[in-house]
């Protein structure tokens, strides 16, 4: 298969976390979220635009830090122009973002923040879509 996120090109990242010991690599997570990413765990403020023709919108940062729990690394974020951050996720040299598809333009992974996961998680709604995410990949595991 042809992937087409970030860094799907970038060599293969292997789970730190034993619960997700089943999962190969990132693009292995990738097939399996495809399956689970759905309007409710797309953020709110996008959800009257999420289909299953773009399964990664408002999915980021929810995205990005289930990839920490799995992966380890970083979560780092982009500045939009509306002045919310897309996460994507580092992990020693390897840098990819599972939901970049959702844009239609490139963006710059270059000028970058560090994101912290309770700064994230503060808005209870999305701890709540993180939470589901985390959940029903798991269910999708065993």
């Amino acid at each position: 298969m042809k992937y087409k996120f970030y860094g799907a090109d970038t060599k293969s990242v292997k789970p730190i976390n034993e619960k997700f010991n089943k999962i190969k690599d990132q693009r292995h997570l990738y097939d399996l979220l495809s399956n689970i990413w759905c309007k409710k765990t797309c953020a709110k403020r996008l959800q009257d635009k999420w289909n299953e023709s773009n399964k990664t919108l408002g999915q980021c940062s929810i995205t990005a830090f289930l990839v920490q729990d799995i992966f380890g690394g970083d979560v780092y974020g982009i500045l939009l122009d509306d002045g919310n951050f897309h996460c994507f996720n580092v992990i020693g040299d390897v840098k990819f973002d599972l939901t970049s598809e959702q844009f239609e333009e490139k963006l710059n992974y270059d000028n970058v923040y560090l994101q912290k996961r309770e700064t994230h998680f503060s808005k209870k709604e999305k701890y709540n879509r993180y939470l589901y995410l985390k959940d029903e990949l798991i269910k999708s595991l065993s």
